[in-house]
């Protein structure tokens, strides 16, 4: 179970853009996740007329490795952990799901809603 998901607020803590705050957009493997706003970079693309693209300069998001993002707290306001809290079987059966586990904040013992 991949503790940082599609769609989960996150921080960076290490590297040229720490301290910014964005959303996961995209796994690209199990190490990298791409999240929008981070990791920008400038791209020469050639004009292709058979799509219809203009060439030039254009910005694009790169993928980051997973290790160097935090799951965003909005309740506790900071960056925290993920554990995982294992389910009774009467929880997974009045939840009606597979998964024997739910993401939870470290810090706080709350449910991550994503």
């Amino acid at each position: 179970m991949n503790k940082i998901r599609k769609g989960d607020h996150v921080i960076v803590t290490t590297g040229r853009d720490k301290g910014k705050r964005g959303t996961v957009t995209q796994r690209v493997d199990d190490e990298r996740i791409v999240v929008d706003g981070v990791n920008v970079v400038k791209k020469h693309v050639k004009p292709n007329p058979l799509k219809g693209t203009t060439g030039g300069v254009v910005d694009k998001t790169m993928p980051i490795h997973q290790s160097n993002v935090a799951i965003w707290n909005a309740a506790a306001g900071k960056a925290d952990k993920v554990g995982i809290k294992l389910l009774s079987k009467e929880e997974q059966a009045a939840r009606k799901t597979r998964n024997n586990g739910v993401r939870v904040y470290k810090s706080t013992g709350a449910e991550i809603k994503a």
